[in-house]
């Protein structure tokens, strides 16, 4: 992977010096002190001499993979290294050479070449060669990064193809010192329906790549004859320079020479005067002239930053391709062979991923070379899978097995198959769910930590063209022989499962503690069931599950698609039936004692659960499983329940302190008495576990279990109903108070999972949506949501389409289809009419004018087809409507964004051109349009542990407001990331981002620019060119460069942002007023106050006229007022305004004065304008509207502000409580005479009313400091900055979920807390006792805070100190928006980000407009500077 490092074409050093990561001490990637680099010098193998940075953990072969890439070096191959005349063993670390010091030579030794070597070298030198251009990505179906044409400042050349399509097109703006005046093109502007696809993917300013050679091709004469053989000749290679030159090259041990062959006569003999050359291109040098030239300029292009040109680990699909299907020139270097050379090795999957997991996990440097290994591995594995899928859906590969209604196919290492579609399970849609939680159940015991010797096969789920097959590595062979003389499941290796029979061995009890591990971490509960002999079997696992010990001496755990507990919303026929075989009596009279058996049966639904939601209910399929976040918040929901239940005991019982003291049982009967009543597994302890097999059709259960089972079966009742009355309302609220909602299907999806809530159940989001009384407010994500049933029902429908449709005529039936799909009413052209109209143009013979099945299908048929599986699957009736105008004209659907959705979920590539989608006469996607179809791979996804800790524990830091600490933190993931995965991974986006936002509030804006350079390329390139994560990345990197002064970046940027917001999901969505916000703030013309006011009208329709953002709106529209002379719209504006800052905070608060003087400052103005124009004309009016325009810093703050950067804290509850515990900290320290010097800083700075006005709001100062002026005082306050939770730790449309360790949690609270008493630390293990299975130890800091409180054992609360109910119950809601199971993922409501352990509320205002009389005039700039209670104390 590391030789592909520095590829394509040249491109202009700008774009190197802005995303290059080397130089400057903050740059990110760069190895730490502690990694010991140092310099070498490099010499020998025919290259100049060059000093080399090389690390002490380096092996001598990680030094040579990295010389290899150089391009000094490349691309020369086959080299050893040797040091004082030795040559260097590549598997030797670099520091534990004695010899090797800084400053030290160390030469480079051509080896001789061996046929294999020689081989990779010339695939090396194509692979150079080739010089991937700007469209290659493209037609690989591949991601591509646009950032590198918005930062290009050359003027474009005019003479680029498709020049009329490109007019519109970003890449076409005027240069920096233009484009400021410009006006962003009509498409842009707020109202416009127009969505141009050519101007998503602009034309590249790299150059295409220039020919080298008329023809590189094996010669005539290869292979050489055997006597040729015997005298080293590997290969006879034909060359056509340039000059025209025909020329036959040898391939030998030595290098490569030029032989006597001509096209007539072989004579392998060397020519005369030829030298024989290590490397290949050095004799094509020597050879040709032109060959030299153009060699030369690609060697001394720039070298291109690695996360520019380096693979990505997966493949990121492109829906568009590029504009001209067919290649610009001719593939020179396909017909050397060497490609299809590495294709002959069949790699031992299993063994190289297992081979890769077990590699030494001691240090941290051995875990990063052990995760870039198991990632490498995994990443190949995927790759293999592409290729597999499309050679057997292709019908390359012949089936191993003679059923044809299961096909299994050997391929390149991989077991392929559809699996058996299984009646039970619900034919197809079964087969297909099976796959998908096979995949799913990996995963999970893949991800188990600590968890060592249990192992999975390599495994992942691809579907192409309408086909899903299942993929695994080869399963090694079982321990024990076919030949033994016992026939028993053990010797066959077989040691755990249902069928394995009674059997006693070391390795199956080591194989039973390794999977009663792995089920305390998955809450799985052993139980027993019934064998079908009658035996009764204990199991950890699902029914289906089973253990073996393989040749390889492993343990292996396979069938795991039933891991997870069913769902038992959609489990009616299991409900019905009885999971006991002989205990019926048992459980009748357990029923009779109680009440009816028919109550009993529903024991765990809540009142009226199946009138109000219609559940539970059948489905396709009979595999609905409960999602693993799902069960983590149903476990904290219940440790919830379970806390309350033991402190209401205790209070009745004369109260905590006295029940705690006193040596009766009260305390543990209380404890036992609420595990009872929330179904704890134990009487003792809190432990939630779940039968997996429960509501499982065909299991049954010995009498014995009888209590268990009816326990297991309320617990997926009550989870079950727990989607319906928690998740979805919590989805629901969460939306309802985020800017940065779901924007497409895949951002939807995220949210959805994270709540745990799976995608069957959209019909009941859209119900929750309909009855909640906010439904016009959340009409995004009923678009969203009716959007992505429309496609994932439109999605099966076009699988079985497939079927039935032969390989030629795949583009005419995909255009066909989508035809039907989104235009309405569309009739297709009779099939007999088209094939004559098309054979009298090529010439042809009439040919078939049969219809064929698919060319029949109209609209109406189809979307009758989708209609009908959105009813079996999602149970909506009529919300579809009648054709695809109807969803356009109720919810405000796209079909561009349809169209978008459908080809990314299906593979299909279409060509990149401007599509009229409502044309009923003419077809708007022609055959030609579709470009291919590629493969939608679903693999495991491999941890970076490492830095992901790292990561996770920034994001505490960020929480608690120490920056300085989360900027280290956030550098050191930064670097572990570059180690693992080459930053290539969407986490490492987010961390990026994450770091770039850090490093702007603490002034560091130039490297908040280069950080967030590369976030976006990465963004771009792994998760999607149009993902919402990279709308976001764009508009945050728009600010970051504002704020170096390129305000013609930011609106490329910014515009970027919103073009591809346009195209995702439309104008109406809170997202566009963030940007509309922006835009009118660092545009310059007559559109600015077009924008701003588009902001204000979506901000009004999607939250209230009180929301801070609508009254930052009405702000700025009232500053661009000012601005240009209408005082009497800007007082109107800046009223409100004032209204919505005085309803949020109060009329004390900072930004409540600072709105207020703003307004005087206004009305003072306005009075002076109307007076100066009556007595001396319009004179003064420009000098006095000038005086009234924001400065540059002042827009930069603001923006800041907009786009949640930094927030204004909104509740000053905690902030006064946090002054209180010092308070009472502070007198007894001084009764204890202790000197505490943070003593005198909480008067001061915890009231936020007594230092504003003067101070910091400053009221004729501007930002004086310096630098950038969104940060002040970074150094002496790190802890002041606030950084909002959901915007700095997680962007809810990329779903990025960071689980924090429990200790970490711990520490948080007590933060929070202000202290670390005794009774604090006591609370915080009290609170763990009740905690001991794995999956509740990671929980909320809010639930934390609950659990603590509602126990009783609340430190300050025993030491009598005030602690408000109101805050404890923000810590409740707050969980249950969003932070369950320790996930960042908090809505945006101030009132939440209180309680985040931010205490920072006191707001000042920096940026001061005066006008021009002197009078004071302090303008509502948005910055909100949050001053921590503890101040320096707090690190």
């Amino acid at each position: 992977m590391k030789d592909k490092v520095r590829r394509g074409g040249g491109r202009n050093q700008a774009k190197t010096d802005v995303i290059g990561v080397t130089g400057g001490k903050n740059a990110v990637g760069i190895k730490h002190d502690e990694d010991t680099s140092f310099p070498v010098k490099i010499q020998g193998a025919g290259v100049e001499p060059f000093e080399l940075q090389v690390h002490g953990f380096w092996l001598v072969q990680d030094a040579i993979l990295t010389l290899l890439s150089r391009n000094e070096v490349c691309p020369r191959s086959n080299l050893s290294l040797a040091l004082a005349g030795t040559t260097l063993d590549p598997l030797v670390e670099l520091q534990s050479l004695k010899n090797l010091k800084p400053g030290a030579i160390v030469r480079l030794v051509e080896e001789p070449y061996t046929a294999s070597s020689a081989r990779l070298h010339l695939a090396r030198v194509l692979e150079l060669l080739r010089a991937s251009g700007p469209q290659d990505a493209l037609r690989e179906g591949r991601s591509p990064s646009v950032l590198e044409t918005l930062t290009h400042t050359q003027a474009q050349d005019s003479s680029l193809p498709n020049g009329k399509s490109l007019k519109r097109s970003l890449s076409n703006t005027k240069t920096e010192s233009t484009n400021q005046d410009g006006a962003p093109p009509e498409y842009l502007l707020p109202g416009s329906s127009e969505r141009p696809l050519m101007a998503l993917l602009p034309h590249s300013s790299q150059p295409e790549a220039p020919s080298y050679l008329k023809d590189l091709s094996l010669s005539c004469w290869n292979p050489p004859p055997g006597h040729r053989k015997l005298q080293g000749d590997f290969l006879y290679i034909s060359v056509v320079t340039i000059e025209g030159r025909r020329c036959d090259i040898t391939s030998c041990p030595k290098g490569f020479f030029l032989n006597r062959s001509t096209e007539d006569v072989f004579d392998p003999r060397p020519a005369q005067s030829s030298p024989v050359c290590h490397c290949f291109t050095d004799l094509l040098c020597h050879i040709s002239p032109a060959f030299k030239q153009t060699f030369t300029t690609l060697k001394n292009r720039p070298q291109l930053p690695p996360v520019e040109v380096i693979p990505t680990p997966y493949h990121t699909l492109s829906w568009l391709g590029p504009p001209c299907a067919s290649r610009t020139h001719k593939n020179t270097f396909s017909r050397l062979g060497v490609d299809e050379q590495a294709a002959r090795q069949t790699p031992d999957w299993n063994e190289e991923l297992q081979a890769a997991r077990d590699l030494p996990q001691g240090t941290r440097e051995e875990r990063l070379q052990r995760d870039r290994a198991v990632l490498q591995v995994n990443s190949a594995f995927v790759r293999a899978v592409m290729q597999g899928a499309e050679t057997v859906v292709d019908g390359f590969v012949e089936p191993v097995n003679g059923n044809p209604e299961d096909p299994a196919f050997l391929w390149g290492g991989l077991f392929m198959s559809q699996g058996a579609a299984s009646a039970a399970f619900g034919g197809e849609r079964g087969r297909r769910a099976t796959q998908r939680l096979e995949l799913k159940g990996v995963q999970a015991y893949s991800e188990l930590e600590g968890l060592e010797g249990l192992y999975t096969l390599p495994t992942a789920v691809v579907d192409y063209r309408g086909v899903r097959l299942s993929a695994q590595g080869l399963a090694p062979g079982l321990e024990g022989s076919e030949q033994d003389q016992e026939t028993t499941p053990a010797s066959r290796g077989l040691l755990y499962g249902v069928n394995a029979g009674p059997q006693e061995s070391p390795q199956r009890r080591r194989l039973l503690a390794l999977l009663a591990h792995a089920a305390k971490s998955l809450s799985l509960q052993r139980h027993v069931v019934v064998a079908p002999n009658d035996h009764k079997v204990p199991l950890f696992t699902s029914v289906d599950a089973q253990g073996l010990l393989g040749a390889d001496g492993r343990f292996y755990i396979l069938d795991v698609f039933r891991t997870f507990p069913a769902d038992a919303n959609f489990c009616p026929e299991a409900e019905m039936e009885s999971q006991t075989v002989t205990g019926e009596e048992e459980k009748k009279e357990s029923c009779e004692e109680d009440e009816e058996k028919k109550d009993c049966v529903k024991e765990g639904w809540p009142e009226n659960y199946h009138m109000d939601s219609g559940l539970p209910k059948s489905f396709p399929h009979s595999l609905c499983r409960l999602r693993p976040e799902l069960v983590q918040a149903f476990i904290q929901h219940k440790h919830c329940q379970f806390t309350v239940r033991v402190r209401e005991t205790l209070d009745e019982n004369g109260g905590f302190e006295e029940c705690a003291t006193a040596c009766d049982s009260r305390a543990t009967d209380a404890v036992r008495a609420a595990c009872k009543d929330v179904g704890s597994v134990s009487d003792i302890i809190f432990e939630m576990r779940f039968n997996p097999n429960i509501f499982s059709p065909g299991v049954s259960f010995p009498p014995g279990e009888s209590a268990s089972t009816n326990l297991q079966e309320r617990l997926l009742r009550e989870a079950a109903a727990f989607i319906i009355t928690h998740q979805i309302p919590a989805f629901v609220e969460h939306c309802l108070q985020n800017h940065e909602a779901p924007m497409d299907g895949a951002s939807l999806k995220q949210a959805l999972h994270q709540q745990g809530i799976n995608l069957r159940y959209l019909g009941h989001v859209i119900k929750a949506i309909n009855q909640s009384e906010h439904k016009e407010r959340l009409r995004h994500i009923m678009r969203l949501v009716v959007g992505e049933i429309f496609i994932r029902s439109t999605r099966r429908v076009f699988n079985s389409f497939l079927q039935g449709v032969d390989v030629p005529s795949l583009s005419a039936a995909v255009s066909h289809f989508l035809c039907c799909l989104l235009v309405p009413h569309f009739t297709p052209t009779p099939v007999g009419e088209e094939t004559k109209k098309k054979s009298r143009r090529r010439g042809r013979g009439t040919g078939a004018s049969e219809s064929t099945p698919w060319s029949t299908l109209t609209g109406a048929e189809l979307w009758n087809l989708v209609c009908q599986d959105a009813v079996e699957t999602y149970n909506i009736s009529d919300s579809l409507g009648s054709g695809p105008n109807h969803l356009v004209e109720r919810y405000g659907l796209q079909k561009l964004s349809l169209l978008r959705e459908f080809c990314l979920k299906n593979g299909v590539q279409l060509r990149l051109r401007d599509y009229i989608l409502d044309n009923q006469n003419k077809a708007p996607i022609g055959p030609d349009d579709v470009l291919n179809i590629f493969p939608v791979v679903k693999h495991v996804h491999m941890p970076t542990v490492d830095a992901s800790k790292a990561f996770s524990a920034a994001q505490n830091s960020i929480r608690k407001g120490l920056l300085d600490q989360a900027y280290e933190q956030l550098t050191e993931a930064a670097y572990l990331f570059g180690r693992v995965c080459d930053d290539l991974q969407p986490e490492a986006c987010y961390c990026h981002s994450l770091l770039a936002r850090v490093a702007f509030l603490q002034g560091k804006a130039a490297e908040a620019r280069s950080v967030q350079l590369r976030a976006v390329v990465i963004s771009e390139r792994v998760l999607g060119f149009d993902h919402p994560n990279t709308i976001q990345q764009y508009t945050l990197l728009g600010v970051y460069v504002y704020a170096g002064g390129e305000t013609a970046l930011a609106q490329k940027c910014l515009l970027r942002a919103r073009l591809l917001m346009l195209t995702v999901h439309g104008e109406d969505h809170p997202y566009t007023a963030i940007l509309d916000s922006c835009l009118g703030l660092v545009l310059t013309g007559d559109q600015t106050e077009q924008f701003l006011k588009n902001a204000l009208r979506l901000n009004t329709s999607f939250f209230s006229p009180t929301d801070l953002h609508t009254a930052l709106n009405q702000h700025l529209l009232a500053q661009r007022m000012c601005s240009k002379g209408d005082y009497r719209g800007a007082m109107t504006h800046e009223k409100e305004a004032l209204a919505a800052f005085t309803s949020l905070f109060g009329e004390d608060h900072p930004q409540s004065r600072c709105s207020k003087e703003f307004l005087c400052a206004i009305t003072k103005q306005a009075v002076q304008v109307e007076r100066s124009l009556r007595q001396a004309g319009a004179d003064c009016t420009e000098q006095t509207v000038e005086c009234l325009t924001p400065t540059i810093d002042t827009i930069l703050e603001q923006m800041v502000l907009v786009t949640g950067i930094r927030r204004i804290t909104q509740s000053d509850r905690l902030q006064e409580y946090k002054k209180k515990h010092l308070e009472r900290k502070a007198a007894a320290a001084r009764e204890l005479g202790f000197n505490l010097n943070y003593e005198p800083i909480a008067p001061e700075t915890v009231n936020g009313g007594e230092k504003s006005s003067d101070q910091e709001t400053g009221c004729g100062k501007e930002a004086e400091e310096g630098g950038s002026p969104a940060v002040e005082n970074n150094s002496d306050s790190q802890q002041e900055e606030e950084v909002s939770v959901e915007s700095a730790a997680e962007i809810p449309a990329n779903g990025h979920v960071v689980e924090s360790a429990d200790q970490d949690q711990h520490e948080e609270k007590r933060d929070v807390d202000g202290g670390d008493s005794e009774e604090s630390d006591r609370a915080a293990s009290d609170a763990e006792v009740k905690l001991v299975n794995g999956e509740s130890e990671v929980r909320a800091a809010g639930d934390e805070m609950e659990t603590s409180v509602q126990n009783g054992v609340e430190g300050s609360t025993a030491n009598g100190e005030v602690k408000s109910e109101a805050t404890c119950h923000e810590m409740k809601s707050d969980e249950k928006h969003g932070e369950i199971n320790g996930a960042v993922n908090v809505t945006a409501s101030p009132p939440v980000l209180k309680s985040k352990g931010t205490w920072a509320d006191v707001v000042v205002s920096k940026a001061v407009m005066t006008n021009g009389t002197g009078d004071k005039g302090t303008a509502v700039n948005g910055v909100a500077d949050g001053v921590t209670a503890n101040g320096a104390a707090e690190k």
